[in-house]
């Protein structure tokens, strides 16, 4: 039995992508699985964008592109907010041929500027390759995943060409900062929906390489603001997110185990009766 998700995240997880326009589709505000898709926004409006360290202030038409694995929130802050959204898996990005590599692109690093400011030319450009893919998703076009990743891929070398935003502040403390953003890197890993779809980032080496620090300084940072070390913080997610799959799901102990990150279902029997004191068929009979 998988983990109860919404009907939005399966259909999305089935086609890889969806392309709506932000003013007139409900989809724009269902919540959606972040740590799975990259998101492309072009809006125009006024709005707050929280990315990593930063915040971004945005007046007028933009192009926002997020990546899964680095948090990131978004605040409306005008009466009238207009634009398109397209969300995509890299899987399905990657099944054509593409010169575009998303991991390593400047448009979606840690350290580059995801939000673009776009001319009036640029707008009515790019709103035309929205509408082509809103098109082309409700065609019954054999090609038409190929002609959506096309228009991405054009999308996203129209993006390097273009200037990014500077109006941005960055939290005065590096290390309430760098505390934030793993917290919130760490909540995205979460929930484990399916055992076929594991755990990523399990060890404070893991989360370092994603935020391109050291990782000395992530848990200096994280010991100094919390006071609980970084493995300290994940294996205490990783506990509740175990407990939670004990009691709502019927996966076996190695399939928790493996979705959790284990290698083997003795490591994780280890770890669960380390951490609670308990073993993890205990949990799953009663109500702790």
């Amino acid at each position: 039995m998988q983990r109860s998700i919404s009907q939005y995240n399966s259909e999305l997880k089935l086609k890889g992508f969806n392309v709506f326009q932000i003013e007139k589709d409900a989809n724009a505000t269902k919540v959606y699985s972040r740590k799975d898709f990259y998101k492309i926004c072009l809006t125009t409006g006024k709005s707050r964008i929280h990315y990593a360290d930063r915040s971004f202030e945005a007046e007028g038409t933009i192009l926002f592109l997020g990546n899964p694995n680095i948090p990131y929130s978004w605040e409306t802050l005008s009466t009238k907010y207009v634009g398109y959204t397209i969300l995509f898996s890299e899987d399905f990005f990657i099944s054509g041929k593409h010169s575009i590599n998303l991991q390593k692109s400047p448009l979606f690093s840690v350290g580059g500027t995801p939000i673009l400011e776009i001319s009036e030319t640029q707008r009515l450009f790019l709103n035309g390759l929205f509408e082509k893919m809103i098109e082309e998703q409700q065609s019954d076009y054999k090609f038409k995943d190929d002609l959506i990743r096309n228009y991405i891929d054009l999308i996203l070398h129209e993006s390097l060409k273009l200037k990014p935003s500077e109006n941005f502040n960055q939290e005065k403390s590096s290390a309430a900062r760098l505390t934030r953003v793993f917290m919130e890197l760490l909540e995205r890993q979460f929930p484990i929906e399916n055992p076929e779809n594991p755990l990523l980032l399990k060890t404070a080496k893991d989360y370092a390489d994603v935020l391109s620090v050291h990782v000395n300084s992530l848990n200096r940072a994280v010991k100094e603001v919390t006071g609980k070390t970084t493995t300290t913080h994940i294996s205490e997610r990783i506990i509740n997110e175990a407990k939670a799959i004990l009691q709502h799901t019927d996966w076996n102990i190695s399939e928790i185990a493996y979705a959790l990150g284990f290698d083997y279902p003795t490591y994780f029997n280890n770890f669960f009766k380390k951490q609670t004191g308990l073993n993890p068929t205990t949990v799953r009979t009663s109500s702790v």
